[in-house]
């Protein structure tokens, strides 16, 4: 079974390397889906895979890489269509900021 799960991650997450942390961990997890800077500070991405697997990265996704502070993370169910803005033949991507 597969579980789509999207998140918002807000706190000092943009210039701390955190969209790069979220596609190396969730690669290193075999997840899909993608990571993005927002226009408003945040940090979006959407993951996709076993749901015990998705469950974990979201947890990761509270910790962040050494430098970032995670005030709080948002989620939700996540969409197929929101799967697809994914990268051509890419299984994650980093997308351009929203």
């Amino acid at each position: 079974m597969t579980v789509i799960r999207h998140v918002i991650v807000r706190g000092r997450v943009q210039g701390v390397g955190f969209r790069a942390f979220v596609e190396r961990e969730a690669l290193r997890r075999r997840l899909d889906g993608w990571v993005r800077n927002r226009r408003d500070g945040s940090v979006e991405a959407l993951f996709a895979g076993p749901p015990a697997v998705v469950a974990e990265m979201i947890e990761v996704c509270r910790r962040g890489p050494f430098a970032a502070r995670v005030d709080a993370l948002d989620q939700r169910e996540g969409s197929a269509d929101e799967l697809k803005l994914r990268l051509p033949g890419r299984s994650f991507s980093e997308l351009p900021t929203a």
